[in-house]
């Protein structure tokens, strides 16, 4: 985890990983699309391949980037509880538990009604 959140604790890297969202990259065109150089680049790349964020493909003399999402998911979980509900979802939640209780009660008096029936 210290590894994933190291890798994406940099903007630049998370901007490669932005652009990997939407498919595999050589490393060229990832490079296009920064104002640095095309090592340092490299060196970001390299960070999120060793934090096995990115897979890399050699085909030919190109190296293709495609992101792997696996390694968030330890972060993820580590980040969830410190994540609030929005006031949507409270909404939501309180609105569900209210048409369970409802239901319930529906229940409830259907059954106590077919019990006074055959008494």
């Amino acid at each position: 985890m210290d590894e994933v959140a190291g890798a994406i604790a940099d903007p630049v890297r998370r901007h490669i990983l932005v652009l990997l969202r939407d498919g595999r990259l050589s490393a060229g065109e990832v490079a296009e699309r920064f104002a640095i150089s095309r090592p340092a680049v490299s060196r970001h790349l390299r960070v999120l391949r060793q934090s096995g964020l990115v897979r890399a493909e050699l085909v030919g003399r190109q190296r293709f980037y495609t992101l792997d999402p696996g390694p968030f998911t330890e972060l993820i979980a580590w980040l969830t509880p410190f994540v609030r509900p929005s006031g949507w979802e409270h909404h939501l939640d309180a609105l569900e538990t209210e048409v369970y209780r409802t239901r319930r009660e529906r229940r409830d008096a259907a059954a106590d009604s077919r019990k006074e029936g055959t008494a």
